[in-house]
């Protein structure tokens, strides 16, 4: 019986281990993404390309890409890697993304719009 027993105990270790295996081409790859990533958006603003709305919608876009370039280039973060959770929590992360971001642009224009009245983008010739 206490064959058995350890039979039962032992029996499926290693079974179902994947191990991913990341070269420093990997990290290159990652890490010339992110450069560019963060390359674009500074020559938006530095440039003056878009109206300011649209940068600012187009800098969102950027940042929420980087963010899963970083999770999948550095964090290692995917679906094959310890049964499917790793995809899991990327999921959650862009959940928790979209939350912030359109809470913290929520905030932002709510504030700037109560906080400076006559302050709009209508008013700012007048001043001098």
């Amino acid at each position: 019986m206490s064959d058995h027993h350890n039979e039962h105990d032992h029996g499926h270790h290693g079974h179902d281990s994947y191990q991913i295996h990341y070269s420093g081409k990997d990290y290159a790859i990652g890490f010339a993404l992110s450069l560019i990533l963060t390359a674009i958006p500074f020559w938006l603003v530095m440039g003056n390309v878009l109206a300011p709305d649209m940068t600012r919608w187009v800098i969102l876009g950027f940042a929420a890409v980087q963010l899963v370039v970083q999770m999948v280039y550095f964090l290692h973060l995917n679906s094959k890697a310890e049964g499917g959770w790793n995809m899991m929590a990327l999921v959650l992360t862009l959940v928790l993304l979209v939350i912030v971001m359109s809470g913290s642009i929520w905030v932002m224009h709510h504030m700037n719009t109560n906080m400076m009245p006559g302050m709009g983008a209508e008013n700012t010739s007048d001043m001098t």
